[in-house]
Formats: structure tokens, sequence, C-alpha cells
């Protein structure tokens, strides 16, 4: 009896005051690691936007600084310098991010959602074949040849929608994984019982329910998407196609090529004009610009899709 009534005494109110200072401690610890974790990701992102806005002399002379001894628009206007075909390259990433995403994900789904249903017959090796294109591949050569010779989509805007992209093994098991541990199954039989079929179910029922693994999935994709100029520098030979991560890596490998060259005397005139080093700059401000606009919408679904549909419940 005595040793049930000490196991249930209070402690003493030293003890609650020394739990509450070791609290406060671990979360000003915590606190600031994420602070300097922040600033660790910031900073340099910083950086690049000031360099950018920086003169060219000035970087050439005293490197990169956060406080430029003079500001200069010269890399953004020899990047305007041909304005039209820069946005149309912006509106080409545009369309494909947001087509190739939208259909990436709804072809994602629908082969994720029958991988993830028990009564769904073979669906252990359908699983296995899409487990094993995560670890092999035919090689570039053969992936050029199916999609030139095959199905015909080089110089087309399927050819930046659809090789590598369109589909991932990894993202169809994520999901997957999702579906079977997030929805479930009562909820389906439910629906059954009433009278739904299998795409009333799976578009009025599962998807809505799958939001958090279809924003991290979607978020991926819009980073592949957005990302991508290697399709661009394989299949497109239409300036009109390119993308605009393909037309700053142009660019790049322009002003690459006349620094290699600088024994023409034309040549180091026009480089002594030409601001090379913060031109580097801004290319990657103007390039990330639309992707850290959009991170935000998807940052509350990204932890949770990714550990709830991992983690079984």
């Amino acid at each position: 009896m005595n040793a049930k009534l000490n196991a249930v005494t209070p402690l003493p109110p030293a003890s609650h005051t020394r739990i509450r200072e070791n609290s406060l401690v671990a979360q000003i610890l915590i606190h600031c690691f994420f602070v300097l974790a922040c600033a660790a990701c910031l900073i340099p992102l910083i950086l690049v936007a000031i360099v950018s806005f920086s003169d060219e002399q000035s970087i050439l002379a005293n490197g990169y600084s956060f406080f430029p001894d003079k500001f200069s628009l010269d890399a953004y206007r020899y990047l305007l310098g041909d304005s039209q075909r820069l946005i149309h390259a912006y509106g080409i990433s545009i369309l494909v991010t947001v087509v190739g995403t939208l259909t990436s994900l709804l072809i994602t789904s629908l082969l994720a959602y029958p991988l993830s249903r028990k009564d769904f017959p073979q669906r252990n090796l359908l699983a296995f074949f899409v487990f094993f294109t995560i670890l092999f591949n035919g090689g570039l050569v053969p992936w050029y040849l199916v999609y030139t010779n095959l199905f015909h989509i080089k110089d087309t805007i399927l050819a930046l929608l659809v090789p590598n992209l369109l589909m991932s093994g990894f993202y169809i098991l994520i999901m997957r994984t999702f579906f079977s541990n997030s929805i479930p199954g009562s909820i389906i039989e439910s629906a059954q019982i009433d009278g739904a079929g299998e795409w009333r179910t799976f578009f009025r029922l599962v998807l809505p329910l799958s939001l958090p693994v279809l924003a991290t999935i979607g978020l991926f994709t819009t980073l592949g998407y957005w990302n991508d100029w290697f399709n661009s520098l394989v299949f497109i030979y239409d300036n009109r196609l390119i993308s605009l991560q393909y037309l700053m890596t142009k660019t790049l490998l322009s002003i690459q090529f006349l620094q290699s060259n600088t024994q023409n005397s034309n040549t180091g005139k026009l480089l002594s004009e030409m601001p090379t080093e913060t031109v580097r700059m801004a290319m990657a401000i103007i390039g990330i610009g639309p992707i850290v606009m959009a991170y935000p919408f998807f940052q509350k679904y990204l932890v949770k899709g990714l550990t709830v549909g991992a983690v079984k419940g």
C-alpha cells in the first residue's frame, strides 16, 4: 500500500522548475538550430541576388560581396536584350510544367491505386515491374532511338513532356503506399455497397482524401519539369520549342565559348563589355523565380504526404 502511495506522490515544486528550465533550454537550442539552418539556405540565395545586381567590374576587382561598390542592371539588360525569345521560352516551360505535372499525377495515381488494392490480381507482379524500372534502364542510345524512331516525338512538344519525366516508379511506389495505409478499405467497401463504380470511387472518394501525397509528388514533378534542359538538348532543334532552362544553358555555353577564344581582338572587346559573372547569377534568379513563389503553397502538404505515405499507420 505504501509503495502504491509513493508511486503516485507528485514531484516537488523544485523538480517541476527543473523540468520547465530543461524544456526551455531544449526549445531555445532547437530554435537556434533551425535559425542557423534557415540562414544557411537563405544566405547563398541572397548573395546570388545581390551579385546579379552588381557591377561587373567591381565583381572582377573585389569578388562577390553582400555590399558591392556599385549596383548595375547590365546583366538583366543583357538577358532581356532578346525579351521576346525569353518570354516565349518562359511560356514553353510553364506550359510543359503545368500539363506535364497534371498528366503525370493522373497517370501515376491511376497505376498506384490498383497496386494498393488487395483484391487486384497479380498486383505484386506488376509492382515488381515498376520497381525493376527504378533499378535498371536500357541506356541512353536505346532511350533516344525509341522516342525518335518508334514514337517520332523529336522536335515536338511531346519531347519535353514524355521522356524520363511523365512517370517515375519511385513516385508510383510512394503513392501506392499512401493509398494502402491512409485510405481505409471500409470506405471503399461502403462506396461499392452504395453502388459507386471503380471510376466514381477513385475520382470522388480516393483522390480528395489523397491531397497530401498528390501535392508532394506534384511538387517533385513540377521541379523536374521546370529544371529540365536535357530533353530540349537531345530532341529539340526548333528554337521555338526550347525551354527556359535550355535557353539559359545555351547563353551560358556561349559565354564560356567566348571566354575560351579571347585571342580574337573582336571577341576580347566583346567580352570586356559583357557582364559574364553577373549574368550567371541573373540567370539563376530568373530560372528559380516561379518555383520559389510556388513552393510555399506545397509546403504544408510536403512532410505530411511523405511521412503518411512511408510509415504504416
